[in-house]
């Protein structure tokens, strides 16, 4: 029975993520924003990491958690295990050349990032508890004033609470069971105790709990890994050149390990390279703007921006790593004691371990790929308690928060084959709606964003400077009245 589920459901993965609907979704709907939006993640990203990694807060402005602590939310839930098995999946299957087309997803998925991020902000309302709500589940019912525009967000956040059981829960805690118990011998059962009691106390304290964990962990895991990486690819450096060569040549030649003639392979990489690159960075999924709508923020705009950095950390720093250990060390083509090509889920790990001395590869992959599906955790935890409160209402934060958390436990002791498949699905389906209401809602993020810009090009403004330059844009003075406005559910006086 659980067999045939399970073939049914990559049967309609392989649908939702081929090559005829959510992967040229996904491109030409970043390429569709870059146009629209001037370049303007090439032109804006050094502002854009100043302001989330330098000067981290925005001095007098509204919301939950600081910007930094926005971004490190979001790094949280899209630095996970597609970062270490994603990255090697895709190159195992689709050649060295799947690699420049996560580059390529990464890059075109950075103006989608800071679309909806931009939307998630300017849409985003106070609940009954006096915190910020936002993400696709708002603005597609707000943004886009009908019928379709609710079915939208409805259909966003029944995906997106079901993806988090998924991908954003049990597969993680799955991954980290199996890893310690591999490599150290832990029982499964004891993981699944210690991470549902740590996920539990970190959890039922909210955004505030999550945004201050990750703020501390998740610059250190992160840099712990690519210090990792950055040592093989110096110990290698000159074999370097060569590996980034062999990922050009191969993204327009391709020498996928399947497809019988050279124009299925070039298909092949692009299938894998892109639908692995946005299971990586989430771009055009819509979950991250749910935590930029916490931010404490002066103008959307801004939010987008350092939002949009989180994508250029995900994939062009950290899946680059990755890709170019794998390529230089050349674990992509090791074979197991059969003659056939090692499995994708050990394939990075012995990427490492030939590339750093003695034990220290299987070390550094392990604790890496341990905190990433962590952070994952806490990270989706948010995603799935903000879409929750849309279907059902605040009085469901709590219990679901208390859910989440036991689900762990049962994520790290099952065998997991079919959620694997059914979070795929989850995935893409939650994306498609998101995607649609950004084409909708580009020219208004474009317009808006060209004004905001004209005035702070480097994002320097302060709050009085920018409610002087905005007050007679007609966008602008919705948006302070929205911030501004009694939280909803709450009763107001005549």
């Amino acid at each position: 029975m659980l067999e045939s589920i399970q073939s049914f459901l990559e049967a309609v993965s392989g649908v939702v993520w081929g090559p005829w609907l959510l992967i040229p979704l996904l491109l030409g709907t970043g390429l569709y924003l870059t146009i629209r939006l001037g370049g303007l993640q090439f032109i804006r990203l050094g502002a854009a990491l100043r302001l989330g990694l330098l000067r981290r807060k925005d001095p007098g402005s509204a919301g939950d958690i600081s910007q930094f602590q926005a971004l490190t939310t979001a790094l949280a839930a899209t630095v996970g295990t597609g970062n270490i098995v994603g990255v090697a999946t895709a190159i195992g299957i689709g050649g060295p050349g799947a690699l420049f087309w996560m580059w390529v997803t990464g890059l075109l998925g950075m103006a989608s990032k800071y679309s909806e991020a931009f939307l998630g902000v300017r849409y985003r309302t106070t609940d009954a508890a006096g915190e910020r709500n936002g993400g696709p589940q708002q603005y597609l019912e707000r943004g886009i004033p009908n019928g379709f525009g609710k079915a939208l967000a409805y259909t966003f956040a029944v995906f997106a609470v079901l993806a988090s059981f998924g991908i954003g829960n049990m597969t993680q805690g799955n991954s980290v069971a199996s890893n310690l118990e591999s490599s150290f011998s832990i029982p499964t059962w004891a993981t699944g105790i210690v991470l549902t009691i740590v996920a539990l106390l970190v959890l039922v304290g909210g955004i505030k709990s999550i945004g201050r964990v990750t703020a501390g962990f998740v610059p250190i895991m992160i840099v712990f890994y690519v210090l990792g990486a950055l040592y093989i690819l110096i110990a290698n450096i000159g074999d370097l050149p060569a590996a980034i060569a062999l990922v050009f040549h191969d993204a327009f030649t391709g020498s996928a390990a399947v497809g019988g003639f050279a124009g299925s392979a070039i298909i092949i990489a692009i299938q894998f390279g892109v639908a692995r690159g946005i299971f990586s960075n989430e771009s055009g999924m819509g979950s991250a703007a749910i935590a930029a709508a916490a931010a404490q923020t002066s103008h959307p705009v801004r939010q987008g921006l350092v939002s949009m950095t989180q994508t250029f950390i995900d994939t062009i720093i950290v899946v680059t790593m990755t890709g170019l250990v794998i390529v230089t060390t050349g674990a992509y083509a090791f074979t197991d004691e059969n003659g056939a090509q090692i499995d994708a889920s050990v394939m990075t790990g012995e990427a490492f371990t030939h590339g750093l001395p003695g034990e220290w590869g299987h070390w550094v992959v392990t604790l890496s790929l341990v905190m990433f599906a962590f952070s994952t955790i806490l990270g989706w935890s948010y995603y799935g308690e903000r879409t929750i409160e849309k279907l059902l209402g605040r009085r469901a934060v709590m219990p679901f928060r208390v859910v989440f958390s036991l689900v762990v436990f049962v994520g790290c002791t099952t065998q997991l084959g079919v959620v694997w498949a059914f979070s795929d699905v989850m995935n893409g389906l939650m994306a498609i709606p998101n995607l649609i209401g950004l084409l909708i809602l580009s020219r208004l993020v474009a317009r808006e964003t060209k004004l905001y810009l004209r005035h702070d090009p480097k994002l320097t403004a302060t709050q009085a400077e920018i409610e002087e330059f905005m007050a007679d844009d007609e966008g602008w003075r919705q948006w302070r009245a929205q911030e501004t406005a009694p939280p909803v559910g709450t009763a107001t006086r005549p």
